[in-house]
């Protein structure tokens, strides 16, 4: 990508021109918590909201059939995006956290009979991979880490049990930007007979995911953080376990019939969608995907991986500087997480802020991997496809400047 096309990319995302304090130009490198939304997206749902708005899937009338229309065309779109064999694998959810609560949810009623059950997650888990197993009365196996963030594959083999119903892992660390085996996790899986479940909220903004080459079992992602709207998010989940799996919720569009006595469900994927959904919201994250696609998957995956490497090097020049998960020859994807000197992260933080920079603190969701780096937080910069070797400049600059107040 050079510097005239992502001069046209970030013309695309109005929020990027703004002052910060109506001094600082924005800086925005907080794109793991949130992207920001190009024009295109906000225009195809507020085209929506004005000219097609009305209940999908239930009504005869044009509206309503107008709008079923283009949620079922959102949803070929992220099947396409995934590589999913069938639009019945494809769930719409609000995110990843509900895509992992409803294969929690749904996999202890499966395993009601087993109150011995298990499931294999690793030491780099977001909490939505773990609460959301403790609540379906999971107990939790951890695949160990070494110091820098590398997964310990041998011990995985040795965490499986009679009782083990799931592995659960990330697939690019919310935190250190590393990036799991997930192929060999799931080769290992498979061979003791368990499905796997991937957390792509951190990699399918920055990758093409294609599920059916992982032979994963099920994927969850999240549209916020792929420059669609909130409140939408996406469970992929192979036809078979799908079928297998019970309803996550009850209510309007999973049912087949119902009476007082007896509820027979709906087809996949409407068996998992209970009530309204966010039709809006749908449109927005495939007009999202669609501008990824036309900007082009393997151009943005070069741009954010040499920006990463190129915030690491220049944070790496700060005296004091340490930065997690650094190993050689290992690259760090789209994150970087860093502490300088005794600087309390929420400081630095706080003080990059007046200057404009906009970057994260604190333990980002994940205090198990905190407590294993015997840390209590970190400041973490993340890139997204319109930022610029300028702000790495910047925040490099800011960072040594807040250095000289301490």
């Amino acid at each position: 990508m050079n510097r005239y096309d992502l001069s046209s990319v970030r013309d695309d995302f109005p929020i990027l021109s703004r002052k910060i304090y109506d001094k600082y130009p924005l800086v925005y490198l907080d794109n793991a918590a949130t992207t920001q939304k190009p024009r295109a997206v906000v225009e195809a749902m507020t085209e929506e909201y004005y000219n097609v708005n009305a209940n999908v899937h239930r009504g005869v009338h044009f509206l309503s059939q107008r709008a079923t229309d283009l949620h079922e065309a959102a949803r070929e779109t992220v099947r396409r995006f995934l590589g999913a064999a069938s639009t019945e694998e494809i769930v719409f959810t609000r995110g990843t956290t509900e895509s992992i609560n409803l294969v929690a949810t749904s996999m202890a009623r499966l395993h009601s009979d087993d109150p011995g059950r298990e499931v294999i997650v690793s030491a780099l888990e977001h909490h939505s991979n773990i609460v959301s197993w403790q609540l379906a009365g999971f107990r939790l196996r951890v695949i160990p880490m070494s110091d820098d963030g590398e997964l310990d594959l041998e011990a995985l083999e040795g965490l499986f049990s009679e009782h083990t119903c799931l592995v659960s892992v990330t697939h690019v660390s919310n935190v250190l930007g590393v990036e799991t085996p997930v192929e060999d996790i799931i080769r290992i899986a498979h061979g003791h007979g368990v499905p796997v479940l991937i957390d792509g909220a951190q990699s399918a903004p920055h990758r093409r995911i294609n599920v059916e080459a992982l032979d994963c079992d099920f994927f969850a992602l999240s549209g916020h953080k792929m420059y669609g709207p909130t409140g939408i998010g996406v469970l992929y989940g192979k036809r078979a376990w799908l079928r297998q799996l019970p309803p996550y919720m009850g209510g309007g569009e999973m049912i087949r019939n119902v009476s007082f006595e007896h509820t027979t469900y709906n087809d996949l994927p409407y068996k998992f969608e209970a009530g309204t959904p966010d039709y809006v919201a749908s449109t927005g994250l495939a007009r999202a995907i669609d501008y990824m696609e036309q900007l082009g998957l393997e151009t943005i995956r070069t741009h954010e991986e040499a920006l990463t490497q190129y915030a690491v090097e220049r944070l790496s020049e700060i005296e004091g500087m340490h930065i997690w998960g650094l190993r050689e020859g290992r690259p760090l994807h789209g994150v970087v997480s860093f502490q300088v000197g005794h600087i309390h992260h929420l400081d630095m933080g706080t003080l990059l802020d007046r200057l404009g920079i906009a970057v994260r603190t604190g333990h980002h969701c994940a205090e198990p991997l905190m407590h294993r780096l015997g840390i209590e937080g970190t400041c973490r910069a993340s890139f997204a496809l319109y930022n610029t070797r300028e702000e790495v400049d910047a925040l490099a600059a800011a960072v040594r400047r807040v250095q000289t107040m301490f």
